[in-house]
């Protein structure tokens, strides 16, 4: 095989269409645009316009509040800090601190605090501190014979 004798998949490639190119073209004289007209304009941007009738967006009413210093942490399940310690990744007999779980790479970056839930089963005996945790959590980490303390009052909602 040679270079020349390369080639594409059949349909592959599709040359594009050039308009505004003459009438052979098959998009010349208005280039597909119509006649006249705001749109056959260049520069035009009228998405939500209906023709100075109110927009939908602006008639429906508006729901809700997104508050502006809102935390956001990193959500750890509990299941998977046990599998982190089976595959040796974390030391149970030290404190796992939010310090630990970004260099194991369980999280990958602690945002304003990591938050611990209790979604799977932790079995190790292990002592963790983070900046949030739910009430399910640290009954189960406790269940296990280990501990889970929340560092911020404020976080632990």
């Amino acid at each position: 095989m040679k270079l020349h004798e390369l080639s594409d998949n059949p349909g592959a490639t599709k040359k594009r269409m050039r308009v505004a190119r003459g009438p052979g073209s098959g998009k010349g004289k208005m280039a597909g645009r119509g006649i006249k007209g705001q749109k056959s304009r260049s520069g035009v941007a009228i998405k939500g316009y209906e023709g100075g009738q109110m927009p939908l967006y602006q008639r429906l009413p508006k729901r809700g509040f997104n508050k502006p210093n809102r935390k956001a942490f990193a959500v750890v399940n509990l299941g998977l800090i046990q599998k982190f310690i089976d595959e040796g990744k974390l030391n149970a007999k030290e404190t796992i601190t939010e310090e630990a779980l970004v260099a194991s790479g369980l999280v990958r970056r602690a945002k304003d605090g990591i938050r611990v839930l209790a979604k799977g089963e932790i079995t190790a005996k292990a002592t963790i501190e983070v900046t949030g945790a739910s009430a399910s959590a640290v009954e189960a980490v406790a269940k296990a014979g280990g501990s889970l303390t929340v560092t911020t009052a404020a976080a632990a909602e």
